[in-house]
């Protein structure tokens, strides 16, 4: 593995509920060497249901499954966790795995961005944007989406088995 992991918890801000236990994992670098193949990594690794696209520019998250993004060309800045969370850069080969709840949005991208998603075991996935009609809703189905059963990269081993299901 060459590429290094970082972590983020982020808190509920009242509008995007980020996930109360589980951090956002960063695999920066992750997948430089094979950009390309970044969607049937994650095909292969069991997370499925997915697409090649960007992200939306606004704030959004899925409360009924968790959401790998990886960075397929190009850059962008996103902003995780809502508007108190944090502005994180990524680059071709890295990888983003979101836990369900997690506030995502994009800030500004190159013009060749590209970036692939999918979810765990190809859970169908929901799109909130911190609606305070959907909020009660939304929080009961974060706390009922199960872990995943590999990690989107490494498979039966990796950082979120690791980070996810062993604490942090």
């Amino acid at each position: 593995m060459n590429e290094t992991v970082k972590a983020f918890m982020f808190e509920d801000d009242g509008m995007i509920p980020n996930h109360p236990t589980l951090p956002v994992l960063l695999y920066v670098n992750a997948l430089s060497n094979q950009s390309e193949q970044i969607e049937s990594i994650f095909n292969r690794n069991g997370w499925r249901n997915s697409w090649q696209n960007g992200v939306f520019p606004y704030h959004h998250y899925h409360s009924n499954a968790h959401e790998v993004l990886g960075v397929i060309s190009g850059s962008a800045l996103l902003q995780l966790g809502g508007e108190q969370g944090a502005q994180v850069e990524l680059n071709t080969g890295d990888v983003v795995v979101l836990p369900a709840g997690t506030g995502h949005k994009k800030i500004s991208s190159s013009a060749d961005f590209l970036i692939a998603g999918a979810y765990p075991d190809g859970m169908d996935y929901n799109t909130r944007r911190g609606e305070p009609s959907d909020r009660p809703k939304a929080l009961e189905e974060i706390r009922h989406v199960p872990l995943p059963l590999s990690d989107p990269v490494y498979g039966t081993d990796g950082p979120l088995i690791r980070k996810w299901r062993n604490g942090c």
